[in-house]
């Protein structure tokens, strides 16, 4: 684990070369979606640029409008305007280093309001999660501080209440951020997983929480130069958690459950990067990939 997790120039470079095929399949993948297209159409363009350039993909392809499922590899939907698609992807390089990738984007290449105000909240997350990005900084703490923006966001939008801290420490906030902010990335997509995701992802500093949402956190520990993450925030309504958590009556205090109604259908969004962490904090890996509203509107334009 030591050897593995410590990423050299070349494996650097492997890592680099997959991404260069990730960012064509993502600018691939805005291009040609539009309102009426079916999802495996999309999937059919981005793995077979892959093949074509003489590639696979790390892992089975994550493209649906059904964004709040986390891990759908279901593509039989067909895709309408005024709805957001979540395309969770990446090419693996010659030497089968992965990379790992994920964007969402309005179906019709524009962004409705409240579009705009649940992605903002992420990209504000991930920003965050940047500055926690450097030798001797906690993944733990960075995954917190995302959690954090998480609910000042959602609060702005009356979804949510009470003391931002409170509401973190009690878990509240994992109803929409359910998963962790990220993981190491190499080899494997979930690097090193088969060797033990805790004597990975945690040391003797951090044990693994059982709390809801902070339990799916497989990197806690304290970064390392050479370390390659994935920082890949996301918020996402639901419902059948929303429903389980509302006949429970949880966090009734910080979740205003009525608010929610509105959101209900709206899926969920996710931004991914990878990044490897320097002697003095980090650098983002491979080409830029369109990540900003304007970026995003602007090619699918």
């Amino acid at each position: 684990i030591k050897q593995r997790s410590i990423k050299t120039d070349e494996e650097l470079l492997e890592i680099e070369s997959a991404l260069d095929i990730t960012s064509e399949m993502h600018k691939l993948a805005m291009l040609n979606t539009k309102d009426g297209i079916v999802e495996q159409y999309i999937v059919g363009l981005i793995e077979g640029h892959a093949l074509s350039q003489g590639r696979r993909l790390a892992y089975p392809a994550i493209f649906t409008i059904n964004g709040e499922i986390l891990h759908s590899n279901v593509y039989t939907n067909k895709m309408r305007s005024g709805q957001l698609v979540l395309n969770d992807s990446g090419a693996e390089s010659p030497l089968h280093y992965a990379s790992d990738i994920t964007r969402t984007f309005p179906v019709n290449g524009k962004f409705n309001a409240t579009q705009k105000d649940i992605y903002s909240i992420v990209f504000n997350m991930q920003e965050a999660a940047f500055t926690y990005c450097a030798p001797g900084k906690s993944y733990k703490d960075a995954h917190l501080k995302t959690s954090s923006i998480a609910v000042e966001g959602l609060k702005s939008l009356g979804i949510m209440k009470g003391n931002v801290s409170d509401a973190v420490t009690a878990g509240a906030h994992a109803l929409f951020f359910p998963h962790g902010l990220g993981h190491m990335l190499g080899l494997d997509v979930h690097d090193m997983e088969g060797l033990g995701e805790d004597i990975v992802g945690y040391d003797d500093q951090y044990n693994r929480s059982d709390q809801f949402g902070l339990a799916y956190l497989r990197l806690a520990r304290t970064l390392e130069p050479g370390f390659v993450i994935t920082v890949e925030p996301g918020i996402y309504f639901i419902p059948h958690l929303i429903d389980q958590w509302e006949s429970e009556k949880k966090h009734l205090d910080f979740i205003n459950y009525d608010a929610l109604r509105l959101f209900r259908n709206f899926g969920g969004v996710r931004i991914e990067d990878n990044i490897v962490i320097t002697s003095d904090g980090y650098r983002i890996l491979g080409p830029a990939i369109p990540r900003t509203l304007d970026e995003i509107e602007s090619i699918m334009s």
